[in-house]
């Protein structure tokens, strides 16, 4: 018996990364999972990884109608849902004094209106007692240079995590946002290679990160389904720092 044995899980950002590393721990655990993205060429290696217990539906989350039409076919095929790991987001550098319209668009368009009716959207078919984990950051408490808008926005998913918490209190659906540190993805190698902020960041991290490392995407799933687990049952609000401690010291 898995941890998610029979329950039903919809993974955003599901195709790579992060987000695909989280939806094979969740289909290990027992799950069936439903994975989004923008890239269906992506999707379609994602599923043939994780083999059984998959289902992709490519949409974009700052889409309302790819939304719509994401959680029409969830109810289609299953009906409800147990588990929402809201992990879609993107992340580009911007000096201030640089920052352009298109650059805070870009970024909130997905970091904070795709987690926001994600959520909101997925509520009727939510159960009583569902689990619903948000994708923040560390960079919400790090005053990292160029970083003000992802920054910004993975604030406001913190800050999602208390207020749906309570809001969702009623219903007993559980909150929770995990914030991974510098993680070893495909997403992460893009960025700090596009810009020499990017690459001196890579170059400070063994003496920032207490562990001396890089997380792995297999790491940041590991906490993910804890908190989609039972085994979190009296733990709602929090942010759970996966980072090497470089958060803590």
């Amino acid at each position: 018996m898995g941890k998610l044995n029979g329950k039903v899980a919809l993974v955003t950002g599901g195709n790579s990364g992060i987000g695909l590393a989280t939806a094979k721990q969740f289909a290990v655990e027992g799950a069936y999972v439903f994975i989004s993205g923008r890239r269906e060429s992506a999707l379609a290696r994602a599923v043939q990884e994780i083999g059984e217990n998959i289902t992709s539906i490519q949409g974009d989350v700052s889409e309302p109608a790819d939304l719509d039409r994401l959680f029409s076919q969830i109810k289609k095929e299953k009906g409800h849902l147990d588990i929402v790991f809201a992990n879609a987001g993107v992340a580009r550098y911007g000096q201030l004094g640089e920052i352009t319209e298109e650059l805070y668009d870009s970024i909130f368009e997905i970091n904070v209106k795709g987690v926001l009716f994600t959520v909101q959207k997925a509520l009727p078919l939510l159960t009583d007692g569902a689990s619903i984990i948000l994708n923040a950051s560390i960079v919400a408490s790090k005053g990292l240079p160029a970083n003000a808008i992802y920054s910004a926005s993975k604030a406001a998913v913190r800050s999602f995590a208390r207020t749906m918490s309570t809001d969702l209190k009623a219903r007993q659906i559980r909150v929770n946002a995990v914030s991974p540190g510098p993680t070893d993805t495909p997403g992460f190698n893009e960025l700090v290679n596009s810009s020499e902020v990017g690459q001196h960041r890579v170059k400070m991290l063994s003496s920032t990160i207490p562990l001396g490392r890089l997380g792995r995407p297999e790491e940041i799933a590991k906490a993910v389904t804890f908190l989609a687990s039972d085994e979190s049952s009296y733990i709602t609000g929090i942010e759970l720092f996966v980072d090497g401690g470089m958060t803590q010291v």
